[in-house]
């Protein structure tokens, strides 16, 4: 190991001092952090220290969304962000959901899986929540058979725009919301307690403003090199492609 490696290695040791364990390859030029922290800080975390970062994969089993305005509204900040969802069997079964958006106004906005991945009319064509027990709407923290599966509650968006969250859901499974759609609505929830027929439907959350496909992601350990083996575009190339597009495949 070369001296310089030596002394990055401890200025990293130094940046994610108290977030949870920490291994850190330096020939390989990896790190692996195991940790309650939602991933963007952790990320933010590393590239304080002047090395550009990448998450590679994480957990088990595990799916991502990539959110967007796609076929949604017009006139208004774009809306852009990641929401990743991995399998625990530890402490508290479930899935992990984690993820950060950027364009929302400040405050709730409802936070819900759709039963379709069908964007073809943007988010107005993903059908209803995903409801297999074909239960009322509800809380994140009601029972099974008292909230839709895909009823994932409210997430928070500062002054800046800005939502990031991480939380547990003890109802979902990965592997049976991969192809379904995440939505985000331009309202809060109320969480089945509006009093009215709408509140069991939706929540009373309003427009659907962005969603997103759930795709199959990687699990750690897994798949280093490439985000998409069919266009070839690294996880490093990534940082500075678009998400769609004849630019995408070209050389930087």
């Amino acid at each position: 190991m070369r001296k310089d490696d030596e002394a990055y290695a401890v200025t990293l040791r130094s940046a994610l001092d108290g977030v949870g364990q920490v291994e850190i390859d330096t020939q390989e030029g990896r790190v692996i952090v195991q940790t309650q922290r939602p991933w963007s800080e952790i990320h933010d975390k590393i590239e304080a220290t002047g090395r550009k970062a990448v998450l590679s994969g994480f957990g088990g089993q595990s799916a991502v969304a990539l959110i967007n305005t796609t076929g949604s509204v017009v006139d208004r900040t774009p809306i852009q962000g990641v929401v990743r969802f991995t399998t625990i069997t530890t402490k508290e079964p479930g899935v992990v959901v984690d993820g950060v958006v950027d364009g929302l106004t400040p405050g709730l906005h409802g936070f819900h899986i759709h039963e379709s991945g069908d964007t073809s009319s943007g988010c107005s064509s993903v059908g209803e929540h995903y409801n297999p027990r074909q239960s009322p709407h509800g809380s994140p923290t009601s029972a099974a058979t008292e909230r839709h599966a895909g009823d994932l509650g409210n997430i928070r968006a500062d002054e800046s725009g800005r939502a990031t969250f991480r939380f547990v859901d003890p109802v979902l499974e990965v592997w049976d919301i991969i192809g379904r759609a995440v939505v985000l609505t331009a309202g809060p929830d109320d969480l089945g307690r509006g009093g009215n027929e709408r509140s069991l439907v939706d929540g009373n959350s309003g427009e659907r403003i962005a969603c997103g496909i759930i795709a199959r992601s990687a699990g750690i350990l897994e798949n280093f090199k490439r985000i998409c083996a069919c266009d070839g575009v690294t996880l490093w190339d990534e940082r500075n492609k678009p998400l769609a597009g004849k630019e995408r495949s070209q050389k930087l």
